[in-house]
């Protein structure tokens, strides 16, 4: 396992002088944190991604392996992260790696980043087109939307602050519906579709973009598909037997988000083909109603929603958990540390940064904030599977329950495909990408502060 820095306790706002509360109770089992996996990673992407992918690939068998390619590399970072969260086994996930492997400064620019923009932030995009989604049903207004995007965040706090159990059983259930309705509506659609009548084409890659080019362009919108496997490591600490659960939940539930993308756009191409599907914006929704007719979208609208309100309930439970973790060092927010006393969850970091989401819900900033800031954290996701490597070196005689199939090409690889998508991003949104990276640098004098506020304290 690995040494834990020695942290100084906080006192419980609100309770006894004498009562500290800092440790969240074991509650999640394998089939819990699978769950966390299958349910932070879909959202609404599969629902409307796969369209972009076959047009950016030109043909239907290059978008499939892009789909294929794409789930392997995550399950590539799965597999790396299953060891290092078996060895770990508290609270904090990527940010706990990334302090022990490359030090404290990397590990709370990650924190931070998170905190400010990519985990308030999902959360606020997730409740937002859930809001707007539900304006299939009935005449909402703009301001309308907003009141519903900010009471499902409340709803979310609320369910996760009076338990991690029955948080997850929410969760659970809201995931099981969600992919039921996925493998449904692709059973429906493989059984009534005609593909045989299809070309195989999806149109012609653009003149002067090359066939690496187009397809690498693919497989950034597939990584972003798949992206969100690794939240589940940030609730270790409340993880039952983590030495075994992690690793099984996370590989097992990666290898299941591959086999769902790819049945979900075998499906899609049966019902609508290569150049109908290319060419819409929103694929689930007309290939449903290809088969069944109009009447079939207001049941993908209600999928979706259930889908979208699943990943931010998801992001709910597992983001805090890294602030829980970074006040527990002593680099953030004190009361965020604060375990309550009778529900057992980080109660004070569930409520800040659900108040933040709501926040960015309503200002309607969230989407200008995350378009900067998101391919940042495939930085932080690459630090995070090179610490398999680091760890190895620098703490080879750590028992380590779980070790990554392949080592060290497979954390390699991964970190390889996160540089690229990286990369590809500063080079074709040099704006946006320094925009994101100014968000981050921010983070420096919030270090410089609650560094020197720790060192200070006695």
């Amino acid at each position: 396992m690995f040494a834990k820095q020695s942290l100084r306790p906080f006192r419980v706002g609100l309770l006894p002088r004498h009562i500290v509360m800092t440790t969240l109770r074991r509650t999640l089992g394998a089939t819990d944190l699978t769950l966390l996996v299958i349910g932070n990673v879909i959202g609404s992407g599969i629902f409307l991604v796969p369209s972009t992918v076959l047009k950016q690939s030109g043909s239907v068998s290059m978008a499939l392996i892009v789909w294929l390619v794409g789930g392997v590399l995550s399950l590539f970072g799965a597999l790396a992260y299953a060891e290092l969260g078996a060895m770990d086994g508290s609270s904090g996930g990527l940010y706990a790696f990334t302090r022990d492997a490359f030090g404290a400064f990397p590990a709370f620019l990650y924190g931070w980043t998170l905190f400010l923009v990519i985990g308030a932030g999902t959360i606020a995009t997730l409740a937002v087109a859930a809001a707007n989604y539900m304006g299939q049903f009935a005449d909402l207004t703009p301001r309308m939307k907003q009141w519903i995007a900010v009471t499902l965040i409340a709803i979310m706090a609320i369910i996760n602050v009076r338990g991690t159990r029955g948080s997850a059983s929410v969760q659970n259930w809201a995931t099981g519906i969600k992919v039921g309705a996925i493998l449904v509506m692709s059973g429906i659609l493989l059984l009534a579709g005609a593909t045989p009548e299809h070309s195989a084409r999806a149109g012609s890659i653009a003149p002067g973009v090359s066939l690496l080019s187009a397809v690498g362009t693919a497989m950034i919108s597939v990584l972003w598909a798949y992206e969100g496997w690794q939240y589940v490591t940030f609730v270790a600490g409340e993880a039952i037997d983590p030495q075994r659960s992690l690793p099984r939940a996370i590989t097992s539930g990666t290898a299941a988000l591959i086999a769902i993308y790819m049945v979900a756009n075998l499906a899609y191409l049966a019902a609508l083909g290569p150049e109908r599907m290319a060419a819409s914006d929103r694929v689930a929704g007309e290939a449903i109603a290809a088969v069944l007719g109009p009447w079939a979208g207001k049941a993908i609208a209600v999928a979706i929603i259930i889908s979208m309100y699943s990943a931010a309930h998801a992001t709910v439970i597992t983001v805090p958990r890294v602030y829980f973790t970074m006040a527990q060092d002593g680099v953030f927010f004190a009361r965020l540390a604060e375990v309550h006393p009778r529900y057992g969850t980080p109660a004070f970091a569930i409520v800040t940064s659900s108040i933040w989401a709501a926040v960015l819900a309503w200002s309607g900033t969230f989407e200008e904030l995350l378009t900067y800031v998101v391919f940042i954290g495939w930085i932080f996701y690459a630090l995070g599977a090179a610490a398999v490597i680091a760890l190895r070196r620098k703490r080879p005689n750590a028992e380590r329950a779980f070790r990554v199939p392949g080592y060290p090409l497979t954390p390699i690889l991964f970190v390889l495909a996160a540089i690229a998508l990286v990369g590809n991003t500063i080079v074709t949104q040099p704006a946006q990408a320094a925009k994101g990276l100014l968000i981050v640098f921010l983070g420096i004098p919030a270090y410089w502060f609650w560094n020197r506020r720790r060192h200070a304290s006695p």
